[in-house]
């Protein structure tokens, strides 16, 4: 079973910044796609970032150029870098090791993080 932690989540004002961090434990997952996601109404998990097994990125179009993805697979960790953050940035946040997974219906998630930007 994968397991994964996320942190980093904090009140921030708009303009600021935030390093959210995702703390993964679990086998074979440095194969697949991870990706950041943000909940929304109607509680779905809404994909913000993902990066491949190769590092290859993909971004929403409302964070483009403003948050960046990472990931560590040796030390089985991936930080979403947030930059010049907006109120309707504000969502929990959760990460996830398999994006085609999760678009395939099968997602699973863990605590999240609460991310609140506001003056």
């Amino acid at each position: 079973q994968v397991q994964v932690v996320e942190s980093g989540g904090d009140l921030v004002q708009p303009g600021g910044s935030l390093r959210l961090s995702c703390a993964v434990s679990g086998s074979n997952v440095s194969i697949y796609t991870w990706g950041w996601y943000r909940q929304v109404p109607g509680n779905q998990h809404v994909l913000v970032a993902a990066i491949t097994s190769y590092g290859y990125t993909h971004y929403a179009d409302s964070v483009k150029g403003r948050f960046t993805i990472s990931r560590d697979s040796a030390k089985n960790t991936m930080i979403l870098q947030m930059n010049s953050l907006k109120p309707e940035d504000t969502a929990v946040y959760y990460c996830n090791t398999d994006v085609d997974l999760v678009e395939a219906g099968f997602g699973s998630w863990g605590q999240g993080t609460q991310v609140t930007v506001s003056s």
